[in-house]
């Protein structure tokens, strides 16, 4: 038990560590960890928690490390999962915070940020890109991506609305 709890806090705190661009850039990061690292879940049962993640509202990688440290463990791996998730970016941003105004107009700080920016556009593509493919059923599902996309780039729909929408809608047509 004791182990689950520090490999929960040590996985967590790797997530944690590289959480960089926000949500969606640490799912490939949680699929490594909860996955092929540790087996915790199938890539099946990590699809359907990412389904369920998105849906409920809360940061993703609080969702994971929730459900991956209870299943693993129960409340204290919940606990233990959590704990390892916020302890390196409130370190960093403690220390961010300190030094923040002697490196802000950096070059290379900006550089390297600018940088980091664009990688994780990638990763949340090709993450998405995977969800999609593996998730592909029908032409209903296919056109529920496109009404989601058409409805936040095109129509500008907060987000909020368009998970209202998606749930209306396939509560009628799925």
């Amino acid at each position: 038990m004791l182990s689950n709890l520090f490999d929960l806090l040590i996985s967590f705190i790797k997530v944690g560590s590289f959480s960089f661009g926000g949500a969606y850039s640490l799912i490939p990061l949680i699929e490594r960890e909860v996955v092929k690292n540790h087996q915790w879940l199938t890539n099946e049962e990590f699809l359907k928690v990412l389904g369920m993640v998105v849906v409920f509202p809360g940061a993703v990688s609080i969702k994971f490390a929730t459900y991956t440290g209870y299943k693993v463990a129960g409340i204290l791996g919940a606990i233990a999962a959590n704990l390892g998730n916020m302890i390196m970016p409130a370190t960093i941003i403690i220390v961010a915070a300190y030094f923040h105004s002697h490196y802000e107009k950096n070059e290379y700080v900006i550089k390297a940020f600018n940088g980091i920016k664009f990688a994780i556009v990638g990763m949340i593509a090709a993450i998405m890109y995977q969800y999609a493919v593996k998730n592909f059923v029908d032409v209903k599902t296919l056109s529920f991506l496109i009404l989601g996309a058409l409805l936040i780039l095109v129509f500008n729909l907060h987000p909020a609305y368009v998970v209202i929408v998606a749930g209306i809608l396939a509560v009628i047509l799925l």
